[in-house]
């Protein structure tokens, strides 16, 4: 295997990403994946200043490129969570985050802006970053992104001239507050705690953990993190889903895995929404309970019956979360 087979796709100082397969194979190429442990972060550790966690950030989907949409699926989901993340998809663009942002600033909504290093080149990140600044947005989401795939624009370059913890150091430089994702299912399992720890090194000021398939691996993952300096506020993921299709998008991506026994409950129950909405405020109240969680990430695609009725459905769960949850 020639040093060319072993560079990184992504072209990552500091990985392994989130997307590798169970089986150590890269997402982006044949082959395993060129990271066999997490990779230090060589600076001084940046302290970034406390924070209010949400308890409740709820995924925003809605059609792309449509303002009206926008504006009323945030009109949905507002009165429900605390704030709204706002992914960034490698098979659907949407408008540029700081237009995003503005929108949802003028739907009444706390948006967080994911910001992936695939599309953009530093120059761009930089722009978006203090764009993002100017708007008041105080925090952004920091992901090296998921490759696009091959049949996905094949006439569009991939740039990762950053990678994750390269860009929530550039982001906390210019004084935002930079999340970022962990998924503890990922290989190398065991080096999954020790990166997020690099992460807070960079810069990072919350955490947010990808799905894993039952709050114990969550528990296992977060007493070991706790354990080599995790400080920062943590947020896991609630997977929502009512059907085979909202159960599919989840199971999908890198690193996200469910219950199958779960899945199987909901989508063959005579009722399907309150099996789904049942099931994710029991892991939201699970997972709160462990300690250094101090918020969930209610995600998914809900429903594949459209937009709006996933969004409803997403924001029933918030509600109930935080019925259940005194602050």
């Amino acid at each position: 295997m020639t040093v060319a087979d072993l560079a990184c796709p992504k072209r990552m100082d500091y990985g392994p990403c989130g997307g590798v397969r169970p089986d150590h194979q890269c997402e982006m190429r044949p082959g395993p994946c060129t990271f066999d442990a997490a990779v230090p972060w060589p600076e001084p550790e940046s302290v970034a200043p406390p924070v209010r966690a949400p308890l409740i950030l709820t995924d925003f989907s809605c059609t792309p490129f449509d303002p009206a949409e926008v504006l009323a699926t945030a009109a949905i989901l507002g009165p429900s969570c605390d704030a709204v993340l706002v992914g960034e998809h490698q098979n659907r663009p949407d408008f540029p985050p700081t237009l995003m942002g503005r929108l949802l600033l003028d739907g009444g909504t706390t948006p967080w802006i994911t910001l992936s290093c695939r599309d953009r080149n530093r120059i761009v990140l930089e722009q978006e970053l203090r764009g993002l600044a100017w708007l008041g947005i105080d925090t952004v989401f920091c992901v090296t992104g998921d490759g696009r795939g091959y049949d996905v624009r094949p006439d569009v370059t991939q740039t990762f001239d950053l990678d994750g913890p390269r860009l929530t150091a550039l982001a906390a430089s210019l004084g935002l507050c930079a999340a970022v994702p962990e998924t503890p299912t990922a290989p190398p399992v065991d080096q999954r705690p020790v990166r997020l720890v690099q992460k807070q090194r960079a810069g990072a000021g919350l955490a947010v953990l990808n799905h894993v398939t039952s709050p114990a691996m969550v528990a296992e993952f977060m007493a070991a993190a706790r354990l080599l300096g995790l400080r920062i506020p943590v947020l896991a993921a609630v997977a929502v889903f009512t059907d085979e299709v909202s159960a599919a998008v989840l199971q999908g991506l890198p690193g996200l895995e469910l219950d199958p026994e779960v899945v199987a409950s909901v989508v063959h129950h005579s009722d399907p929404v309150g099996a789904g909405i049942d099931a994710a405020v029991d892991e939201a109240r699970a997972l709160l309970a462990i300690d250094g969680v101090v918020g969930v990430n209610v995600s998914g695609l809900a429903s594949g019956a459209g937009g709006h009725v996933g969004a409803r459905i997403k924001a029933e769960v918030g509600a109930r979360i935080r019925a259940e949850v005194v602050r």
